[in-house]
């Protein structure tokens, strides 16, 4: 048992098990930011240049015989500004802090 704590001790030390959990805490929180970011400015925006139309709300609805679908692809473009400014702040985070260089090398 002694044996296999010391393993583990030496796994979670030298594959940076500990940096893996600490990146993902700051990326979820970081993820919730831009997602608040997202959602209470960039989407307004765009309503007021889509003059006051929610992203979405934006939806097409098709019919085919006796069947009506909706496509929300407003949402979908949501989604995807949510990603892009996510990429966005995870690049410049770890690119211009200088997070790169904090790596060991092997």
């Amino acid at each position: 048992m002694k044996q296999m704590l010391k393993e583990f001790s030496v796994f979670v030390r030298e594959q940076g098990v500990v940096g893996l959990a600490v990146g993902l805490a700051i990326g979820l929180q970081a993820s919730n930011a831009v997602s608040a970011l997202v959602q209470h400015f960039i989407n307004p925006i765009v309503a007021i240049i889509l003059q006051g139309t929610d992203l979405s709300g934006i939806q097409t609805t098709v019919d085919v015989g006796n069947t009506t679908t909706t496509f929300g692809w407003g949402s979908i473009l949501q989604a995807v500004i949510t990603l892009l400014a996510t990429a966005f702040v995870v690049y410049f985070i770890v690119e211009k802090a200088g997070l790169t260089k904090a790596d060991k090398k092997k």
